[in-house]
C-alpha cells in the first residue's frame, strides 16, 4: 500500500475534514502528491476518487496554498453526496484504527502498517491489528398499516426512528434483532427480512438493516435506552432519520412497499 504519485487526499485536522467545496463541489479534495500536502507521516490509501488513488491522513496543520474548509464527516453528504461520504467514512474508519493500535494489544511493543494488507503489526510478537468493525441490527417491525418507531434521548428533537443494537459476541444477526426489540421495547417479532447494510464509521460500525412483522407483547421502552416508542401509521410518520442514515432508506422503501399494495 504505497503513497507514490499523484493523488487525492482525505485531511484531518483536529477531528474535521479539509474540503474544497466553494469553487466546485466536484471536486471535495485536494489533489496533489504527498510533498504537496506537507509529506504527512501517517498517510494510508483509502480508494480511489475521480479516477486517481485517494489517501488519507491526520495533520497537525493544514496544507499551505490551498484554499479550503474544515468540514464535519456527516455533513459532506449534504454537501458533496453519498461517493464523497463514503470514501471520507472509509478515510475516517482507517485513520482511527491507526491512531488506537500505535501498541500492541499482547505485549504493548509499537506496531507499524504492513504494506501488503491494512494491519498494524507487532514486530516483537507478530500480533496483528486489523481495522475494527462493528456490526449492529437495525429492525423496522410493521403491525398492519402502521410501524414501530421510537426515540433516543440523544435524537433530534422530535425525531424517531426504527430500533437498533449491536451484535453481542457469539450472536447471529437473527438472534441480535430478535434480542435488541425485546430488550428495547419488550416485543416479540417474526418474520425477520434482510434489507440492506451500510457502513456506518461514528466510529466502526457495519448496520445491517432488517424488516420484520409484530408476533407479539406491550410496547414497554427500556429506561435510560428508548425515550418514547409507539406505533404510527405509515401514512402519519413522525420526523424521520436524514437521508445518510440507511434508517431512513429502511422506512423509505417499506412505505413505498405499503403504498404499492394498497395502490393494487
Amino acid at each position: 500500500m504505497t503513497i507514490d504519485g499523484k493523488g487525492y487526499w482525505v485531511l484531518r485536522h483536529e477531528s474535521q475534514l479539509f474540503t474544497i467545496l466553494e469553487d466546485s463541489p466536484e471536486t471535495v479534495f485536494p489533489c496533489g502528491r504527498a510533498e504537496d500536502i506537507g509529506n504527512p507521516g501517517n498517510a494510508v490509501r483509502v480508494g480511489e476518487w475521480r479516477g486517481l488513488p485517494c489517501f488519507a491522513a491526520d495533520v497537525d496543520r493544514l496544507p499551505d496554498g490551498i484554499r479550503g474548509e474544515l468540514t464535519q464527516l456527516r455533513p459532506l453528504f449534504g454537501l458533496a453526496g453519498a461517493e464523497a461520504f463514503s470514501i471520507a467514512g472509509r478515510a475516517t474508519l482507517l485513520l482511527d484504527w491507526q491512531k488506537n493500535h500505535r501498541y500492541c494489544g499482547r505485549c504493548a511493543t509499537p506496531t507499524r502498517p504492513r504494506t501488503t494488507e491494512y494491519a498494524m503489526e507487532c514486530p516483537a510478537c507478530g500480533l496483528l491489528a486489523y481495522p475494527r468493525i462493528s456490526p449492529a441490527v437495525m429492525v423496522l417491525v410493521r403491525r398492519g398499516d402502521y410501524f414501530l418507531l421510537a426515540r433516543s434521548p440523544h435524537f433530534r428533537p422530535g425525531m424517531f426512528s426504527a430500533l437498533a443494537g449491536f451484535v453481542e459476541a457469539g450472536e447471529t444477526l437473527e438472534q441480535c434483532a430478535a434480542r435488541e426489540v425485546h430488550e428495547e421495547v419488550g416485543l416479540a417479532i417474526t418474520n425477520l427480512r434482510y434489507f440492506q447494510s451500510q457502513p456506518w464509521p461514528f466510529p466502526d460500525s457495519l448496520m445491517i438493516a432488517f424488516f420484520a412483522d409484530y408476533a407479539g407483547g406491550s410496547i414497554t421502552p427500556q429506561p435510560g435506552e428508548i425515550e418514547a416508542a409507539d406505533w404510527f401509521r405509515i401514512d402519519e410518520l413522525p420526523p424521520l432519520p436524514d437521508q445518510v442514515s440507511i434508517a431512513r432508506r429502511l422506512i423509505d422503501a417499506a412505505c413505498a412497499e405499503w403504498r404499492a399494495a394498497k395502490s393494487r
